[in-house]
């Protein structure tokens, strides 16, 4: 079953048009893509995400890191967003506009992020993981955090911080990525195929931990 997703690949309030309109609606255009590939079987997993989930820089997006989970995994991710609803300039991207349609997927929902906050305001983050997580009750649930990816790791501590803290308070299972060996595509910023593999495993390892 394809599960239909609300992604407005419009700009938000003040947003510059011309190559951003673009850009957003490529990404809505890979999100709803990556979202039709359904994957594995057994009990049913929903991956809220960004560009890591959607698998932008691979030629293959159904080997993106969810694939690695045990289960049957829907993957709902838009590059370029985050916690925060300043983290993209495209309209109703954030993880809390999206989240719902993650709930409605299925009973355990992994949320991975925070690369995209990193130049936000604690305060952002901070309500957006609340929006969150106040959506996500009577689910199971992992938050992923950020990466030290190459282009933006000296700015990650903070987010990982905001996000360990924010579900240290609500009793919701946390991941931190800052020691995570990864490897990086040119940008060092995205993961190359061997690094979605060694992400997808360290995520599946604890998403089997969860009670």
């Amino acid at each position: 079953m394809v599960l239909a997703a609300v992604l407005v690949p419009v700009l938000g309030p003040g947003s510059a048009s011309g190559d951003t309109a673009q850009r957003c609606a490529r990404f809505a255009f890979e999100a709803e893509a990556r979202q039709r590939v359904v994957i594995g079987r057994g009990p049913r997993i929903a991956v809220l995400g960004d560009s890591y989930t959607a698998g932008l820089g691979l030629t293959d997006v159904a080997r993106s890191w969810p694939s690695r989970l045990r289960g049957r995994v829907v993957a709902f991710g838009f590059s370029g967003s985050g916690f925060s609803r300043g983290a993209s300039p495209c309209r109703a991207v954030s993880y809390a506009d999206r989240v719902r349609v993650a709930a409605r997927a299925a009973g355990t929902v992994v949320v991975e992020g925070g690369l995209n906050d990193v130049d936000q305001p604690a305060s952002d983050i901070r309500s957006g993981i609340r929006r969150v997580l106040a959506a996500l009750r009577g689910h199971r649930v992992l938050v992923v955090g950020p990466v030290a990816a190459p282009a933006r790791a000296s700015r990650v501590g903070r987010v990982d911080a905001v996000l360990a803290a924010e579900c240290g308070r609500a009793g919701v299972a946390y991941l931190s990525m800052r020691d995570a060996r990864l490897s990086y595509l040119a940008d060092g910023l995205h993961l190359t195929p061997q690094g979605h593999r060694a992400f997808g495993d360290l995520v599946a390892a604890r998403v089997e931990g969860l009670g």
